[in-house]
């Protein structure tokens, strides 16, 4: 049955969830039933060499469904939540062509908010005006740049969830090259031209951390560490935003000779299981999502179907 042709609009099927939770081991069947292709909403997926230590989907994955926004950047390249929404809405627009169901799979709440409810069309990074903030920086302290925007543009401060160097200088960043506040030009937002079906995967918390801890011994054992060393052989920098992710800077310190083997793997397992309450706690703001409950990976199966019914019923 081609369910494509059940719909009458646009409409384009979310499955998302905090890390562990079984989004790509579920989107693949649920591709495959829909004639899909999936679009990765993974802020750290998308770089290459990143592999073991952000669950990439496997090669066989890889094979049997196009996934788009995986393996495409290097290391040190950057990618902001506004290029993203402009590329995935660009992608999801040649898919709609080619006939096919586009699927964003992901666990990245600014990516999937940017996608579908549209971002400001922020100017390019200016590299002189960047790196004379970054050296203001690195003379004075980040303090002074706090104050300068306080300034100039009090509410992004405000907004803030985090305060650091990259979000105070991309602030700073944008009110020089364009004059206006960047508190300001974020309102002036587009929707998406296609109507979001959300679902979201629920583990009980005791068992979801429990996930996270086998797949962190997963991970180890399959090769992070060397993971690790071979992209700083490679020449990449330590402090690069792709390696500040979880996994990949408790691991460095440990290359480094900061912790010893016990203490990485004790942190590994202890951030990813914060960010993944972080997650949630995002995902939760959001009232577009229908939440389906899973006791363990045997529901998988019914849920495909499920999913495709309340997708299709939409």
């Amino acid at each position: 049955m081609d369910l494509v042709k059940l719909s009458n609009s646009k409409k384009v099927l979310f499955i998302i969830g905090p890390t562990c939770s079984g989004k790509s081991t579920i989107s693949i069947p649920i591709a495959l039933k829909l004639n899909a292709e999936i679009i990765s909403a993974d802020s750290r997926q998308i770089y290459r060499m990143l592999d073991i230590g952000t669950a990439k989907p496997s090669s066989k994955d890889l094979d049997t469904v196009k996934h788009h926004f995986i393996n495409e950047l290097n290391p040190d390249e950057e990618f902001s939540a506004g290029e993203y929404s402009k590329e995935a809405r660009k992608r999801i627009d040649e898919i709609f062509l080619r006939k096919k169901q586009p699927i964003v799979v992901g666990g990245s709440g600014l990516y999937i908010e940017a996608l579908v409810d549209g971002i400001f069309d922020s100017p390019p990074v200016d590299k002189n005006i960047r790196k004379k903030l970054y050296d203001w920086y690195r003379t004075s302290s980040l303090d002074e740049l706090i104050e300068y925007l306080r300034k100039i543009d009090s509410e992004s401060l405000q907004k803030m969830k985090h305060i650091t160097v990259r979000r105070v200088v991309r602030a700073i960043e944008v009110y020089e090259l364009t004059g206006i506040p960047i508190s300001v030009l974020q309102k002036q937002r587009k929707p998406a031209e296609f109507n979001e079906i959300m679902i979201g995967l629920n583990w009980d918390r005791e068992k979801l951390y429990e996930r996270i801890n086998t797949r962190v011994d997963w991970m180890i054992e399959s090769g992070l560490i060397e993971e690790v060393r071979k992209i700083l052989e490679s020449g990449y920098n330590e402090n690069l935003l792709a390696l500040q992710t979880v996994g990949y800077k408790e691991t460095i310190d440990y290359l480094k000779g900061k912790i010893d083997f016990d203490k990485m793997v004790e942190l590994i397992k202890r951030n990813t299981r914060r960010y993944a309450k972080r997650q949630l706690t995002w995902f939760r703001r959001e009232k577009r999502i229908k939440w389906f409950d899973v006791k363990d990976e045997n529901d998988f199966g019914g849920l495909v179907e499920k999913i495709i019914e309340y997708f299709v019923s939409s």
